[in-house]
């Protein structure tokens, strides 16, 4: 579920971005401060995750395992590779096109997001905050969490100059909600029938 999960991340971030329709919300953020720097996203995004991996594993280091790692040298060659792929066959993308890529994006996230935060092997960085603020604030629900982080980080990308589109609006204000739905009909269910 782990591996599964966090390999199809990646590949959706490619989507999102063979979209044209703005990226998912962390995205936005770390293509915001990657434009100040003159190195590849696939590197910066190592180093950016490296650095919030610093913050996680003194706030909550429960979070860090092996979805961890795979998140944090994976998804950004993954998303660039994703995104070269889908360019190398359809440069020119119709708008019809354009919003299923973004449609795909947005639920293949989601879901995949779902099993590796259920699988509890390790999950990004950036999604163990939502997660760890739930966590340590059970009043307050993991969907409005990962709404106000996601507005943060398209508000400081856009800032800095990132791509915001439509899909970038729909991601922050509907991936909390999906997440949590796909947790509850599809990746518990996994889980605790592989349990019995």
């Amino acid at each position: 579920m782990t591996i599964l999960g966090v390999t199809v991340c990646g590949f959706s971030v490619g989507f999102f971005t063979h979209a044209m329709l703005g990226l998912d919300p962390f995205q936005v953020f770390a293509h915001g401060v990657w434009s100040l720097t003159p190195i590849d996203f696939g590197t910066f995004y190592v180093i950016l995750n490296a650095v919030m991996l610093l913050i996680i594993f003194f706030w909550n280091r429960s979070k860090i395992g092996l979805g961890t790692v795979i998140n944090l040298f994976g998804v950004g060659y993954m998303a660039e590779f994703t995104e070269w792929l889908l360019n190398k066959y359809n440069p020119d993308p119709s708008l019809p096109v354009r919003f299923g890529s973004l449609a795909v994006g947005v639920v293949v996230m989601c879901f995949a997001s779902a099993f590796y935060f259920t699988a509890d092997l390790g999950v990004s960085t950036y999604d163990a905050i939502a997660i760890t603020i739930s966590e340590r604030h059970p009043k307050l629900q993991f969907r409005f969490i990962r709404i106000t982080t996601d507005l943060i980080c398209v508000i400081t990308g856009w800032a800095l100059g990132a791509n915001v589109g439509i899909g970038t609006i729909i991601t922050a204000f509907f991936m909390g909600p999906l997440i949590a739905f796909f947790n509850k009909t599809a990746a518990e269910p996994v889980l605790n029938r592989q349990a019995v």
